[in-house]
């Protein structure tokens, strides 16, 4: 994978990025992403943010050799520190992180963020917990997509500052409203996955000396709602 050749993940993000945005890309590894939009004159300029130094080294090379320094900043930060207000970024994208930690990062700073009218997200797990955090935090979901690449399953989560977003049931939060609409076949392999795992979670929980009664209560709670959802998508 390079700048003109995004993985189809990476390649789902971008098209969810405004033509003509100041975008921040933080964990950007590579920037590969802003440096493909810069290419394409898709964005106007923005940050590669990396808090890890050697990504941010990749970064800094990548952006120099395409010759962008001008217009696209490298900067070595943790998560929306590297975002200045001088920035005037209107689009944060943050792909291939767990769900705990994007809302973490959306949550520490989320001071930076008052600029911002779009946030383009891909969990690779916890898509759930990064809803909650959108609909709690006045950003309203406008697309999903689920995709299968090299062996593994990802959501990304498009949503826009809104300032009363909708109120999700948890089946949608779980789930993803727009995926719940138009399920593929990633998604029923995800959740088809996701109910092997919890059944053989809850029988060992089941199994144990102590068989502690409330987490057996939300398994099984867990496990029906997923039980339910994918005998609704096949039927």
């Amino acid at each position: 994978m390079d700048a003109d050749h995004l993985s189809q993940r990476l390649a789902t993000v971008a098209k969810y990025v405004p033509a003509g945005s100041r975008l921040a890309d933080i964990g950007t590894d590579h920037a590969y992403l802003p440096v493909h939009l810069m290419k394409r004159g898709l964005i106007v300029g923005g940050v590669a943010g990396e808090v890890v130094r050697g990504p941010f080294e990749n970064a800094r090379h990548e952006i120099a050799r395409e010759g962008y320094t001008a217009k696209l900043t490298a900067r070595l930060a943790n998560g929306l520190q590297a975002i200045e207000p001088t920035d005037h970024i209107d689009t944060v994208a943050i792909a291939g992180m767990g769900g705990a930690l994007i809302t973490q990062i959306l949550t520490q700073d989320f001071d930076r963020l008052a600029g911002v009218n779009r946030l383009v997200l891909q969990p690779n797990v916890g898509a759930m917990q990064v809803r909650e955090f959108l609909m709690t935090h006045g950003f309203q979901l406008v697309a999903e997509e689920i995709l299968a690449e090299d062996g593994h399953i990802y959501e990304v989560l498009v949503a826009d500052r809104q300032a009363h977003p909708q109120t999700y049931d948890e089946e949608a939060l779980r789930f993803g409203p727009y995926l719940l609409a138009a399920p593929n076949a990633a998604f029923v392999a995800k959740w088809q996955h996701e109910a092997d795992r919890t059944r053989e979670v809850l029988h060992q929980v089941q199994a144990a000396k102590v068989v502690p009664t409330a987490k057996v209560t939300a398994l099984e709670a867990e496990l029906r709602q997923i039980e339910e959802v994918l005998h609704r998508v096949r039927a």
